[in-house]
């Protein structure tokens, strides 16, 4: 039995030594590809995320069981983006 499997495969080492190179080369790419992508996602979805405004807002409390008093189930998520609540907090000087 392994007297066969021995000479099968010498018989296709010539085309099994360019294929695993391919496929190594294949594979280190796209794991490459995967972490350039996850990495443009992140970019995006933190540019996206700071453009919340709810920090700035007079009714955000910075509490952590109620962060809004207005809207507290869309407080710090992309929902608040266009809050229509949002009243920017007043300086005091």
């Amino acid at each position: 039995m392994f007297t066969v499997l021995h000479s099968f495969i010498h018989i296709i080492q010539p085309v099994l030594e360019p294929l695993c190179l391919i496929a190594a080369w294949t594979l280190i790419a796209s794991l490459c590809w995967s972490f350039f992508s996850a990495s443009r996602d992140a970019v995006a979805q933190a540019k996206k995320m700071h453009e919340v405004p709810c920090t700035d807002c007079q009714f955000f409390t910075n509490d952590s069981h109620l962060k809004c008093t207005v809207q507290p189930l869309i407080a710090n998520t992309e929902e608040a983006i266009n809050c229509r609540d949002y009243t920017q907090q007043r300086q005091l000087y």
